[in-house]
């Protein structure tokens, strides 16, 4: 892995905790319109895999959605105004945490259902198929969808028509509360793409190196036309299921566990080493993005309500 990109990695990880955490304190101020679903832990996978996009790579979100819109170019301070539902958001307030989408960036959106984004996914993978573009669509569900039909049919689709599709599996243990063994027979995820004919790969989403290994295997396969790649990330959120979340369905030590793995820290490290920083610059790094979370708080903590006066902007079509 090249310098830049190294450091761009590091740089976006730390900007996904930051805003994660931020949004957590808002949250307990009530200073945020309803809960919202944490992403800290598994900055990892997002900021890996985005760093190998381009703006015309698409991707498709979740519920737990704000670290890849972050991964995938999103400013601060208007994702974080859009959750507190203010009209400079992305949104302009109207979408708040699980629909933020830029079409510009390649962001089709997050999505409340669940596995909601895999058949767009797919859709956007079939587009590019179509449109001869030399480009790849990512899907990152959670281990709970893959157990909706949305991601058997959409993987078939696919594999029938070979699509330019990588279907990204955040395994975090969990379906809301249900552990991941009460509710799947075969703990990996990644076994089933034998059933669909495509190639199945399983990453340690601690591990930004194997990570970034095996998504660009699935990528050069999917640019040569190969079709798609079921990728299994294997991963951990630090938080409940939802801002409230009491946890009391795990066991805090397993949590803590993973935190002794924090891949901001092991792969800071790993730059030192390399030679690709100080770690006097990978901290100046880390104080630069807590800089900019303070701006983006500040910034939407100002900004406007949406006027009612424009309730039905953007809700019907009125072009020619």
């Amino acid at each position: 892995m090249e310098k830049e990109r190294a450091l761009w990695i590091l740089e976006t990880m730390c900007k996904i905790r930051e805003f994660e955490e931020a949004a957590y304190r808002l949250f307990e101020q009530n200073k945020l319109r309803g809960s919202v679903h944490l992403y800290t832990g598994e900055e990892a996978c997002a900021a890996t895999i985005c760093s190998t996009l381009t703006d015309k790579d698409y991707i498709t979100s979740t519920h737990r959605g704000h670290g890849h819109c972050i991964a995938k170019g999103a400013e601060l301070d208007k994702a974080l105004a859009e959750l507190m539902g203010k009209a400079t958001g992305y949104c302009k307030g109207r979408s708040g945490s699980m629909h933020i989408a830029d079409f510009e960036k390649g962001n089709l959106g997050a999505n409340a259902i669940v596995g909601g984004g895999i058949p767009i996914a797919t859709g956007a993978g079939l587009a590019i198929k179509m449109q001869k573009k030399d480009n790849v669509a990512v899907c990152f569900f959670g281990d709970g969808a893959s157990n909706e039909g949305t991601f058997h049919e959409s993987i078939n689709f696919a594999a029938i028509h070979n699509l330019p599709v990588i279907y990204v599996c955040e395994n975090n243990g969990f379906g809301i509360s249900v552990p991941l063994s009460e509710s799947t027979a075969d703990p990996d995820i990644v076994d089933r793409a034998v059933g669909y004919g495509i190639l199945g790969l399983q990453a340690d989403g601690y591990d930004v190196l194997d990570l970034d290994e095996k998504f660009l295997q699935a990528k050069e396969r999917a640019l040569k036309g190969e079709g798609p790649t079921l990728l299994e990330v294997k991963t951990y959120r630090w938080r409940g299921h939802w801002t409230g979340d009491p946890e009391v369905y795990r066991d805090k030590e397993v949590t803590e566990e993973w935190k002794r793995r924090d891949a901001i820290v092991t792969f800071g490290k790993w730059i030192v080493e390399q030679g690709f920083a100080t770690e006097e610059e990978v901290e100046k790094i880390h104080k630069d993005v807590r800089a900019e979370m303070d701006k983006a708080v500040d910034f939407a903590l100002s900004s406007p309500e949406p006027d009612p006066a424009h309730l039905l902007d953007d809700v019907f079509y009125e072009g020619e």
